[in-house]
Parts: C-alpha cells; sequence; structure tokens
C-alpha cells in the first residue's frame, strides 16, 4: 500500500481542479456557496472553478472562497479548436477539443479573461474556441492540463495515434514548458477512460511530464446525478428515455468526492494527487476588488476634474437660480464638497456629459428616477429635472458622507433611441471600454416542475397540473418545500402519487440553478482601461451587442463591497418619454409649436381634472384600472398628491390609501403627535408616505444628522433589529436633548417605525410623478397629437394598448382613420378632419400593419412621391417591385382597407395573382426594353381594374382580418354610443389584471353562450364569453341569476354585468351577480340624476306574495342608514322600487335574504 494512505492519523490531502457549477449552463449543477460549503467541509484548503468555456462565477466564486477559508483556484474549460479559430466549417458534429486552464497569478488571471474573451468574439463555432495561436500569445501565468476524454490528448491516443499524441503534447510544454500537466481521471464505468489513462501515463513517463488526478465535478453529491442527467436532458430538450443523447448516468461519479475517495481511486499513483497540492501551491491569485474603475473624463486645457466641476456648476446655475440665494449657494458648496472628497467629481461629469448630448439630439430623457434628483449639483448640470429645494428631497438619500455609498444615477431615454446614447458612450470612451451587462435566468419552482414532468415523458397535462399548484407571487421566489407546506392539495398530491412524488423530488434539486444568460435591461458598464483587464467579455446569446461575462453582483459596488468596482450606468428605455418625443413632434408639425415640458406649471387645474375623472388612457403610471380608482376617489389636484399616488399604490402602503384619501377630503381628520412634524408631514396629510420624512423627522427631532438619518432609515427599512435598538437609543436621547418628552420621543420612534418599512423613495416617486403629469399635460392640450403619438409608439407593441388608444379616441370624439395607399405614411399622421376633436384626425400608419416590412413601405411611399397617386390596383401592381411589395404585402394591405378606394376587399383578392402576373410581365418587358412608346401608351389606358362583382366580406370577417392584422378593428361600428361607452372606466381588458374577488361592473356583447345543466339539481346555468372593444372574459351565471335573467341572454346581446373576478388555475372569470339589458342599465346605473343606492334586491318574476311579506318584515327588522331598492323583474325589463326607511344591510342580512328569495322546489 502507498505510503500516502499508511498513516491513519494524518488526513489524506487533494485539490480538485477540475470542477463545474451552474454556470456550466444546464450541464452544471453545483451552486457555488453549496459546492465552497461541501469543499469546507471535506477540509479542502483549495478548490478550483473551471467551467465550460465560461468564467460566469469567478468573481462569485472566488469571494465565497475567501469568506470560507478555501484558497480559490481560477480557471476554465476550453475549448480548442482543430484549426484555427477563425474556420469555421462543418456542423456542431465537428466539435472542438476541451482543455483545462488554470490562472496562477494576476498575470495569468489577464491571459485567461483574454482566452475567453476571444474565444467568443473571435472564435465562437457553435463554441466559443481558442487555437494553438491564442495559447501561444497568452500563455504566460497559466498553468494547463489536458482536460477530459474530450480532451486532445485522450481522443489522440484512444483513436490509436500514439506518435501524434507526442507530437501534440510537445507542442504544449514548448509554450507552458513545467506548468503543462498529463490528466487522468478515474470513472470505472467508462471503458474508454481506463485506456486513456494507460496512455497518458505511459506518455507522462517517457517525457516526464507530471500527472494530475481530477474527477470532473459536475454535481456535488453522489445522489445528485439524477437531476444533474434531467438537468442535461432540459438542455438537449431531449426525454430522459431518448437513446441518442448525451449522459453521464451511467457513470454516476462525476461529484466533488472526498480526498480520501480520491486516494482510493488512485492508489497507484499518488504523483498525480501529490501534483494537484503542488499546483494549489502554485496559484496565488489576488484580485484588486472593491476599488472605483472609473474612466477618465476628457477635460478642457488640461484642468482638473474636481476645479471642472465647480466651474460648470455655478456657470449653469444661473439657468436654474436666476438668483443665488443663500440657501441655493449653500446647498452648492455642501453638494460640491462631499462629491470632491467621496472621489466622484470624474461620474458627475460623465453622466452630465451623456445626458446632455441626448438632449441635443433632441432625445427625450426622463427627470431622473431615483435618489439622484436630491443633488442640486445634477439639477443644475441638467442630469436631472426635479428642483430638490422645491420637492424637499435630501441630497443624503443620494451620497451619505456617514456611510460608505456609491451615487448611482438611473437615467430614462426614450425607448427607440436610447441606443444611440449608448453608442455616443462608446465612441467617446472607446468601443473596447464600454459593454452591456449579463444577467442569468433562473429555473424558479413552477418551471422545473413542468421541465422535469417533460423529460420524465410525463403528458403535459401532468407537470402543468402540478406547476399551478405552486403559488405565484410577484417578487417573490416560492420553493417547492414551501408551496407544499402552503398548498395541501399538492402536499395531498406528494404523499399519494408516486409520479408527483418523483417529479417534486427531482425538481427540488434543479431550483435556483441559472439557466440561461440574457443582456440586462439598463445596466452598462464603463472602465478606464479595455474592459478584459476586467472582466471576460462575449457577444449576447441573440444578437450582436458585447456583454460582460460577470453580472452586476461582481461587478457593481453599489451592490457588493467586494465587487470588481466598474462603474456601471443604468440608461433605462422608457416608452412613455417616448411617446411624449413624438407628441411634441406632432404638435410641431400641426401646431408650428415647439413644445418645453421642463417650462410648464405644475398647477394646471385641467390637467388634475381628467386625472381626477380617470380619463388617463395613455398617461405614465396612472392609467391601470387600480389607479384611476384611486385618482377618482383621491382628487389629486397638486403636484405632491401624484407623487403620493404613486409612493402609495404598492403592496404594503396601500393599507394606508383610505386613511389619506379620508385625510384630504376632510382636514379635520389630519392630527400630528407634535406641532413640529406639521411642515415635514403636512404634504402627506399626517402620514409618513417617503423615506426621505424618516430622515427629514429624525434630523428636526432627533438632531441627527441627514447622513445618520440615512442610516437609521436603512436599518429600520432592513428590518436590522440589532442596529434598532442602538438607533432608537440614540433616537431618544436626542429628542430629550432637543426638549421633548420621553412620552412624546417613543411614540414618534413607534410612528415611523411603523411606517418606514413602506415609505417609498420620494425623489424616485416625485420623478416618476413628474413623468406622469407631463403626459397628463400633453394629452389635455394636445389630445390628438398625444393619442397620435400613443398609437404610433404602441402598434406593433402592445395590443392591449393599442385597443385602449383606440377606444379612447371613440370615447374622446378622435376621428381614426384607415390606412390608405395613397395618403398613409409609415407611421401614423394627423389629418385635417372638421368632425374630429380639435378639428384633427388620425390616420394608421402602413408599419402598423403585419407583414407590412420597412423596405416594401420605402418602395410604395416612394414611388408614391415620385410619380403621384395610384389610380387602381393594376396601376400599383405595374409600378411598385413585386419583388419588394410582394402578394403577402399586398394581401394584408387589401384586407385592412388600404385599397378600399380600388374596390370591395373580396374582389381586390379575388383577381390579386392575375393583376400582379401582369404587373410582373409588364414589369419585366420594360427591364428587356421590349415596351414601345405605343405599348406604353395602351398600357396607361388599360390601368382600370376589371374587378368580378361579388358580393363584399361579412362584418365579422372585415373585423377579423383588421384584428389579426392591426390588433384592432376599426371598420366595425362601436358597441354601444360613446356616451354609454364613458360610463365604464372597466373595460374587460383592464379587469383581467384585477386580483380574484375584485367587484366589476362590465358592459359587454354575449359573443357566445353555453347552457348548461348542474349535477346535483339539474339547474340551468350558462357560460357566456362577454367582450367589449378591448378583449373578452368567460363570465358564469349560476341558476339563481340565470333563472331570472335568461330572456336577456341571448347570442350578440349587449348586457351589463355586476359581478366579481374568480382565478381557477391561471384562468380568470367574471361571476355575474346582477345581469341588465343596456335600457336598464342606462336607467339604473348610468343616469347621475337618479338617486344611488348603497344596495339592491333583485326580486324573481314568479315571486310568491307570502315571501314579499315576509321580506318587508325582515327589513323593517333590520333599521339603519343604508339606502336600498327593489329590482322588480317585468317582462323583459325591471322596474326599481325605492325602499321608504333605511336598512343595516349586513353581509348576514344578505344572506338571509338571498336564502329567501331561493327558487323551492
Amino acid at each position: 500500500m502507498s505510503n500516502v494512505n499508511n498513516k491513519k492519523s494524518k488526513i489524506p490531502e487533494f485539490v480538485h481542479l477540475h470542477v463545474h457549477s451552474e454556470y456550466s449552463l444546464l450541464d452544471g449543477l453545483s451552486k457555488i456557496e453549496k459546492l465552497v460549503a461541501k469543499a469546507k467541509e471535506l477540509r479542502m484548503k483549495s478548490l478550483a472553478l473551471t467551467d465550460h468555456g465560461v468564467m460566469y462565477g469567478a468573481i462569485k466564486f472566488y469571494n465565497t472562497c475567501q469568506k470560507e477559508g478555501i484558497k480559490p483556484i481560477l480557471g476554465c474549460e476550453m475549448y480548442l479548436s482543430r484549426g484555427s479559430r477563425f474556420e469555421k466549417t462543418g456542423g456542431p458534429e465537428i466539435s472542438p477539443y476541451h482543455l483545462l486552464v488554470l490562472a496562477k497569478n494576476l498575470k495569468g488571471y489577464y491571459n485567461l479573461m483574454k482566452l475567453v474573451t476571444k474565444a467568443h468574439l473571435e472564435g465562437f463555432y457553435y463554441k466559443p474556441r481558442i487555437d494553438m495561436e491564442l495559447l501561444k500569445e497568452h500563455h504566460e501565468g497559466l498553468i494547463v492540463s489536458t482536460a477530459c476524454l474530450q480532451g486532445i490528448i485522450p481522443r489522440l491516443v484512444l483513436n490509436n495515434q500514439p506518435k501524434e499524441a507526442i507530437k501534440q503534447t510537445q507542442k504544449f510544454l514548448e509554450i507552458f514548458g513545467e506548468d503543462f500537466y498529463l490528466e487522468i481521471q478515474s470513472h470505472p464505468k467508462i471503458p474508454d477512460q481506463a485506456k486513456a489513462n494507460r496512455e497518458i501515463i505511459k506518455i507522462s513517463r517517457q517525457l516526464g511530464i507530471p500527472l494530475i488526478a481530477t474527477n470532473d465535478s459536475h454535481y456535488i453529491n453522489p445522489d445528485d446525478a439524477p437531476a444533474q442527467d434531467a438537468l442535461m436532458a432540459i438542455g438537449m430538450q431531449k426525454k430522459l428515455t431518448d437513446q441518442n443523447r448525451l449522459s453521464m448516468l451511467g457513470s454516476p461519479d462525476f461529484y466533488l468526492k472526498s480526498p480520501e475517495e480520491m486516494h482510493q481511486s488512485f492508489l497507484e499513483y499518488p504523483d498525480a494527487l501529490k501534483n494537484t497540492l503542488s499546483i494549489a501551491e502554485k496559484c496565488n491569485l489576488k484580485i484588486p476588488l472593491g476599488n472605483k474603475v472609473y474612466p477618465s473624463y476628457p477635460l478642457p486645457n488640461g484642468e482638473k476634474a474636481v476645479n471642472y466641476l465647480h466651474k460648470i456648476t455655478f456657470e449653469r446655475r444661473e439657468l436654474r437660480y436666476p438668483k443665488l440665494t443663500k440657501e441655493v449657494k449653500e446647498r452648492i458648496n455642501y453638494e460640491l464638497s462631499l462629491i470632491t472628497k467621496m472621489g466622484y467629481a470624474e461620474y458627475f461629469l460623465i453622466v452630465q456629459d451623456y445626458v446632455n448630448w441626448a438632449k441635443k439630439q433632441d432625445i427625450r430623457v426622463g427627470p431622473g428616477r431615483g435618489s439622484g434628483a436630491g443633488s442640486i449639483v445634477a439639477y443644475i448640470l441638467r442630469i436631472t429635472s426635479m428642483d430638490p429645494l422645491l420637492h424637499n428631497l435630501p441630497f443624503e438619500r443620494f451620497l451619505n458622507p456617514e456611510r460608505q455609498s456609491t451615487p448611482d444615477f438611473d437615467i430614462d431615454f426614450s425607448d427607440n433611441r436610447r441606443d444611440e446614447v449608448i453608442d455616443y458612450i462608446r465612441q467617446k470612451y472607446g468601443e473596447n471600454h464600454v459593454a452591456n451587462i449579463i444577467t442569468f435566468g433562473t429555473i424558479e419552482s413552477r418551471m422545473a416542475v413542468r421541465d422535469i414532468a417533460r423529460v420524465l415523458d410525463f403528458p403535459y397535462s401532468t407537470g402543468d397540473r402540478l406547476a399551478k399548484m405552486i403559488p405565484a407571487e410577484a417578487g417573490q421566489k416560492i420553493s417547492i418545500d414551501e408551496s407544499l407546506k402552503i398548498n395541501p392539495e399538492l402536499k395531498i398530491a406528494y404523499q399519494t402519487e408516486k409520479e408527483t412524488k418523483q417529479i417534486l423530488d427531482l425538481a427540488k434539486k434543479i431550483v435556483g440553478v441559472a439557466r440561461h444568460a440574457s443582456t440586462h435591461a439598463a445596466g452598462v458598464v464603463m472602465a478606464d482601461k479595455p474592459l478584459v483587464h476586467y472582466t471576460p467579455l462575449q457577444r449576447e446569446t441573440k444578437g450582436e451587442r458585447i456583454t460582460t461575462q460577470y453580472d452586476m453582483y461582481s461587478l457593481d459596488l453599489n451592490v457588493a463591497d467586494d465587487a470588481v468596482g466598474l462603474l456601471k450606468m443604468d440608461l433605462l428605455g422608457l416608452r412613455n418619454l417616448t411617446i411624449l418625443e413624438e407628441a411634441i413632434n406632432f404638435v410641431k408639425q400641426t401646431e408650428k409649436k415647439k413644445i418645453d415640458l421642463s417650462e410648464i406649471s405644475l398647477d394646471n387645474s385641467k390637467v388634475y381634472e381628467i386625472i381626477s375623472q380617470g380619463e388617463t388612457t395613455g398617461v405614465f403610471q396612472l392609467e391601470s384600472e387600480g389607479m384611476r380608482r384611486l385618482a377618482k376617489k383621491l382628487k389629486p389636484n397638486r403636484f405632491s398628491d401624484l407623487s403620493a399616488m404613486i409612493a402609495l399604490f404598492r403592496p404594503g402602503p396601500m393599507q394606508f390609501i383610505d386613511d389619506f384619501v379620508n385625510r384630504k377630503q376632510n382636514p379635520r381628520l389630519i392630527d400630528y403627535l407634535h406641532p413640529n412634524l406639521q411642515p415635514i408631514l403636512e404634504e402627506t396629510y399626517g402620514i409618513i408616505v417617503y423615506q426621505e420624512q424618516v430622515m427629514q423627522i429624525a434630523h428636526a427631532i432627533a438632531g441627527f444628522s441627514l447622513g445618520r438619518a440615512d442610516i437609521l432609515r436603512r436599518a429600520m427599512g432592513k428590518k436590522k433589529l440589532s442596529m434598532m435598538k442602538g438607533e432608537k437609543k440614540d433616537f431618544i436621547a436626542g429628542c430629550l436633548k432637543n426638549g421633548y418628552s420621553k412620552k412624546i420621543a417613543e411614540q414618534i420612534f413607534s410612528m415611523i417605525e411603523k411606517f418606514a418599512n413602506y415609505g417609498f423613495n420620494k425623489a424616485h416617486s416625485a420623478s416618476y410623478a413628474m413623468i406622469a403629469y407631463q403626459t397628463a399635460w400633453m394629452k389635455t392640450h394636445y389630445p390628438v397629437e398625444f393619442t397620435a403619438a400613443l398609437l404610433s409608439t404602441e402598434s406593433n407593441k402592445s395590443e392591449k394598448r393599442m385597443i385602449l388608444g383606440i377606444d379612447d379616441c371613440r370615447r374622446t370624439g378622435i376621428n381614426i382613420f384607415p390606412p390608405d395607399i395613397n395618403i398613409s405614411q409609415s407611421d401614423f399622421i394627423i389629418e385635417k378632419d372638421r368632425k374630429s376633436l380639435k378639428g384633427k384626425a388620425i390616420r394608421f400608419g402602413l408599419s402598423a400593419i403585419k407583414n407590412v416590412g420597412v423596405v416594401a413601405i420605402k418602395t410604395i411611399i416612394k414611388e408614391r412621391k415620385d410619380n403621384g397617386p395610384f389610380q387602381s390596383l393594376t396601376d400599383f401592381c405595374l409600378r411598385v417591385d413585386t419583388q419588394k411589395v410582394n402578394k403577402k404585402v399586398i394581401e394584408s394591405l387589401t384586407k385592412v382597407g388600404a385599397m378600399d378606394r380600388f374596390g370591395k376587399r373580396s374582389a381586390i383578392l379575388a383577381t390579386l395573382d392575375q393583376i400582379r402576373q401582369q404587373g410582373e410581365r409588364e414589369q419585366k418587358n420594360k427591364t428587356l426594353g421590349q415596351t414601345s412608346l405605343f405599348a406604353e401608351q395602351q398600357s396607361k389606358k388599360t390601368r382600370e381594374d376589371k374587378l368580378p362583382q361579388i358580393e363584399e366580406f361579412s362584418n365579422q370577417e372585415i373585423k377579423k382580418f383588421e384584428e389579426n392584422l392591426l390588433g384592432v378593428s376599426l371598420s366595425s361600428e362601436p358597441l354601444w354610443d360613446r356616451k354609454t361607452a364613458q360610463e365604464f372606466d372597466q373595460k374587460i381588458i383592464d379587469i383581467l389584471d384585477l386580483p380574484a374577488g375584485s367587484k366589476v361592473k362590465v358592459l359587454g356583447i354575449i359573443d357566445n353562450i353555453r347552457i348548461v345543466f348542474t349535477r346535483s339539481q339539474s339547474q340551468e346555468m350558462a357560460f357566456l364569453t362577454l367582450m367589449d372593444e378591448g378583449g373578452e372574459i368567460n363570465t358564469i351565471v349560476f341558476p339563481k341569476i340565470f333563472s331570472q335573467n335568461q330572456s336577456k341572454l341571448i347570442k350578440n346581446n349587449p348586457i351589463v354585468v355586476i359581478g366579481k373576478i374568480d382565478k381557477r388555475e391561471e384562468e380568470k372569470s367574471l361571476i355575474a351577480d346582477q345581469v341588465f339589458t343596456l335600457k336598464e342599465a342606462q336607467k339604473q346605473l348610468f343616469n347621475s340624476s337618479e338617486e344611488k343606492f348603497d344596495f339592491t334586491i333583485t326580486i324573481p318574476k314568479s315571486i310568491r306574495s307570502q315571501v314579499l311579506i315576509t321580506l318587508n318584515s325582515l327589513l323593517q327588522k333590520n333599521p339603519g342608514d343604508k339606502k336600498g331598492a327593489l329590482i322588480l323583474q317585468y317582462h323583459d325589463e325591471n322596474k326599481t322600487l325605492k325602499l321608504n326607511s333605511g336598512v343595516n344591510y349586513t353581509a348576514n342580512l344578505a344572506k338571509k335574504i338571498e336564502d329567501l328569495l331561493k327558487p323551492k322546489l
């Protein structure tokens, strides 16, 4: 026996150098924290990470190892091209070789990042590939081994090419010298492994090249093997039963073996074990982390950044503050001193540069979301548009002098021009200095269940049923184990159904594992050197943009103190800014005015009026059903109300909305624990709404500095109990020092403690309120231009918002014209129309039509511009290039009405092939020069269409054409008049977003009806499809309501349903409580001059008089203050009878009345 194992007292040592994590996407199962924890449990002093072709997890792994006292070794199992990395021939079956590469030191780490980057940017062909040329160029500081059976040396020896194997080995030896190793593994169930080992050991002994033993770990524990196998099947989109897929389950030993197990596997080769320790000793990588890495801002005349920032701040101050008051001057100097002291002068210069560049290009820029709006320097430099003095926004929320904090400006740009800003930054600081940030999608519980059920070859319905039993809460990740506790139905299935247990047990293992890489929606990083010095790079999965391989948790000091420290900028694309930009352009065209939204008054009563009426289609943050209801209740009449609405309309603080509304409507309800709180809480009617108010209370009452107050705010928000005790003690001491009683001090602390967890960032909500106000202002003063911008921006993006926009036009009297081949431009345009609102109508653009692409549109518009309007379909087909404007394009144009001036849609489509062929022949003859002058004159005479006399498509067919190609029907008449439509703020498209149990009132047409009998009592009930202009919803009419309203429930009848939203699994439906004909609804529900009732009781037609007597007695016994009415069914109409006295109408009474009126069998 080897002397490695003969001393029982000594624990054998070994280092795993070939290890895959979850970042070997859909191949490795090991999560980094668990992987490192396992290594620590096995008493390992070092551990490597070598994912396939990437370094995604390197920084996370490095930091986790450091925290656990384990030496991290960073590496990569790279793909080595069979020839040059630039050769890209053959298919995926011509797979590259594998090669294990480890970084010894910082130089090696930099070279490793360069290799990985070039593999992606230069050598990518199915896999990211390097070649021998790159290895020679970037070999310094690297250790290389021959990897697994897919390595070039193992492949050669298995192919019985020993001479070629030695030749290739010598090439590696020439490049890496003593840092080149031959790798052997032990997988007894893989016959090729033993053969490869024998030959590799021969080469080792022959050439004197050291061996290393590895295990190619893909998962942590032996019982993880089936889950890893399932993960691979998911990645390959195969079933576990598929015979022709790659699988490692035949040899289920690719786990993180203990040193004892590795020694047992390599008893004959102790040097291969010992050499892993030697490599670990060689590897001493120290990555500089936690430092700011900012690019240099190009300064004029060699000025210093600090001096230049001071200079331009005071130069531009006059534009924002014409009068330099003491308050303004002190705030500027205070902020500049902090920015200078904390080293962020260059950061402010960089941000103001690209923001102001965007504004000069007329790219719409948001007012500045987040705490950055609290900076007066940012306001003066036009980074933000929020006056922090006017809106009372503290700077310390953005940059705190009393804790390590990094400023972070989140800037919104119009979403269709955001990339222009990023291109400007790239050009200014260098293409290789700027990149987008990668992000990783993980496998969540529902997805895991569906994926596992699929690879186990269960029917789709099995996985779907189980997945739907897992609760889905917005913003929350609920594990399978938590779901088993929450949902008893799932727990019973798990305990009683074999297949359910099998699926869930396997799914648990893959939950949370990284599934795919994508590009962060907003994040961009910049550096002073080429980015490859700090992070490996790659192209985005689908596209050409360059992204980092490290995510924001590894790069951004705002997220982690041990990050690389690159300057991260959040450049967000916001569609509402695009709408504003387009609306301003429309006003420029129609009114010859240039609107400057930064100059508009924030107290325009008309703006608040439309918001208070819920007329907020297209208004940023305020167009949801819930926000419309809140606006109607609150009736905001000042800017601070809008800001508070946005802050309160979130889970958690929603509980304070009613109190907030009541206090606004009834100021007598407003109270303060102490008069000194009034200046802070007055704008929110005595309620703490914002985090900044917590800071201001601590500052004003307890004497905290604003920096210290921000630390208190953070402690409260994160519920750090240990910190809270100390903070409370200091808060009360500060209050006592300032002359407040201990009782008041404790009451105030309890109040801010209660609200702090729900408080919102005021700078953020005020910034969003500004965009909301600006969009509402444009909608109020330029409704046609605003709506045209909305439709133009949303076409081909959001069908729902298109439908709502068209519906808004119909309600407000804006005429919408369909596309017209002789009038329409690419985008929507505005035309004069005396019958429309403001004398202006909107014409659909050609780009809004599906199947009509940019090339076709340019061809049509150019021909029309050069040679005049089209006279007929024949004329059209003779003049446009039929290669660019093909049959599908013309069919789509015809179906939506763009060709209506030439004849019926049915007739045009019937003769289209014939007319197109004629056009193609004549175009071909013209190209060949075979058309004479006489023939051309004859051609012009014969350009009239000879269309067949056939019936036009039905209205329903035309409606379907338009809905399919435009997303909305323009030809169909409104389902009801504008006055009726205006009574409904609840559209079907809106109520589908409401939670289950919500009470709704819906106007719709019965598109389909199915009458069934209940199983228990054979009573009739109905399932309806109720639709309006915006959508449809399944509606259930149970027996009682059905029997009362059967005559109204006829297909194509318009009805009004009052009921509640129900949700079964993922589907929402409407449970009908009351049904009205349109005539009844207009009388009982819409006429505002008629009396409103707190409750109504519907009396069935065939009610017995004795029941009515009993009902009257029941109502008399429950006197109260609620006004009610009886709805008496009479033929096909209902009559309303007001009750003479008030009733205490409770849920208990309602149940008694329901039982009383229930039909007796």
